[in-house]
């Protein structure tokens, strides 16, 4: 029972940590409420700055990425009890971001500033963004993915969440919770380069891990995901039809 409990207060923790630093980070990249931001104030010249965000970034992502592999999934749990794999794991991205957003390095220079109507607009996108990726989460298994589930918090885990979601949010996108966070990244009226920095970055990245989540998941549903994929774009809705459109009125040309 004790052990229980212990399990259920740490992956709270996790998760109360998680919330704290999606928080901190929706601030960070707005530039308000925080007194560091992405885009300010500047503290170091311009290449050692460069050279601290690059580090930081690569530091996320080597963890998020490390920690996904199936070996190191197999090394932790001989040493922490498979039920706290998840929490571990967002323990560990939680310290991640804590380090990004505390030494995160801006630098002068803006690619745009707006006003008026057009950044109400941009901040609007922004806030639709930060909303997908909040309820792609739950979209999913918002307990699964933060750990809790896995620590005992809700039943345990049904066998049919492992059939191909295609449904609901899945039904506009491919990945919703990406779509999201693309819009939360580039969507501001306020760019300053050390932003454009960031957001390209973790474009990269995403890119990168969709490419290796879509290899994984056409190995695990075959056929089935390949027909899903062809009807359903990756990340930008419509993009699918649209092609299409245009490869009709081609093949009538």
């Amino acid at each position: 029972m004790q052990g229980r409990l212990g399990d259920l207060v740490l992956s709270v923790a996790g998760w109360l940590g998680f919330l704290a630093v999606v928080g901190w980070t929706i601030a960070f990249l707005a530039g308000e409420l925080v007194p560091r931001t992405v885009d300010g104030p500047v503290r170091i010249p311009t290449g050692p700055a460069i050279v601290v965000d690059l580090a930081l970034l690569l530091l996320f992502a080597v963890q998020h990425s490390v920690m996904a592999r199936q070996r190191v999934k197999l090394w932790l749990r001989r040493r922490v009890p498979e039920r706290l794999e998840r929490t571990t794991y967002i323990f560990a991205t939680n310290a991640c971001l804590i380090l990004l957003l505390t030494f995160w390095q801006p630098w002068d220079g803006w690619v745009w500033q707006l006003d008026g109507p057009v950044a109400v607009v941009l901040w609007s996108l922004c806030a639709v963004g930060w909303l997908l990726a909040i309820v792609s989460t739950f979209a999913v298994d918002h307990l699964e993915l933060t750990g809790l589930r896995q620590a005992g918090w809700g039943s345990p885990r049904d066998a049919h969440l492992d059939t191909l979601k295609v449904s609901g949010l899945y039904n506009i996108v491919r990945h919703p919770l990406m779509t999201g966070m693309l819009l939360a990244f580039w969507a501001t009226p306020r760019m300053s380069v050390s932003h454009l920095l960031f957001a390209a970055a973790s474009t990269g990245y995403i890119a990168l891990g969709i490419y290796f989540e879509e290899r994984d998941l056409r190995r695990m549903f075959g056929a089935a995901y390949d027909d899903y994929a062809a009807s359903v774009p990756a990340l930008l809705p419509g993009t699918v039809f649209a092609r299409r459109a245009f490869g009709r009125r081609a093949a009538k040309a």
